[in-house]
């Protein structure tokens, strides 16, 4: 782990795999996840087991990613709808001084390499997030979404209900 910052009140499940030039405090890594080169995972962020986070990937505080998730390269997190750097006096914020808006990727999601995901959105299960999109909203458990802002472009197949005979 040459080149990392690992702060001690990380918590790292079991056989985490961690790459050089990651940035991690205050978070929570789950079992068997795999971090890449270059990302940065804030204070109050929980990744779960078997997560593959891409390099170049930044996880923000409030942000939630539940087992098996796959994150590409590059991807970011937004946890505030309206950030300043200062209040009404001209003082800079502090932590505390403004609301964290969590986000919540669901288990099996996939978002694709260069997308943005804003705050207050959950990203259901099995959902896929096309390479360089931007969410806005919530995406549908097992839904495909792509572009700017993310819009469906593949819906789940209707589950087959049994008809009584």
């Amino acid at each position: 782990m040459d080149f990392c910052r690992i702060a001690p009140d990380v918590e790292l499940g079991e056989g985490v795999i961690i790459h050089a030039f990651v940035n991690l405090y205050g978070c929570a890594i789950g079992d068997h996840s795999k971090i890449g080169a270059f990302v940065e995972i804030q204070k109050n962020a929980s990744i779960g087991r078997n997560v593959k986070i891409s390099s170049h990937t930044f996880i923000c505080e409030g942000v939630t990613i539940e087992d098996d998730v796959f994150v590409g390269h590059n991807v970011s997190f937004i946890n505030d709808k309206y950030p300043r750097s200062t209040d009404s006096t001209g003082e800079l914020l502090r932590d505390g001084e403004w609301a964290v808006v969590p986000t919540r990727v669901k288990r099996g999601a996939s978002i694709g390499t260069g997308s943005t995901i804003l705050c207050g959105v959950t990203i259901g299960e099995n959902a896929i997030v096309g390479a360089g999109s931007v969410v806005t909203h919530d995406v549908p458990d097992g839904v495909v979404v792509a572009g700017n802002p993310a819009r469906a472009i593949r819906t789940p197949a209707p589950k087959q209900v049994p008809v009584a005979r």
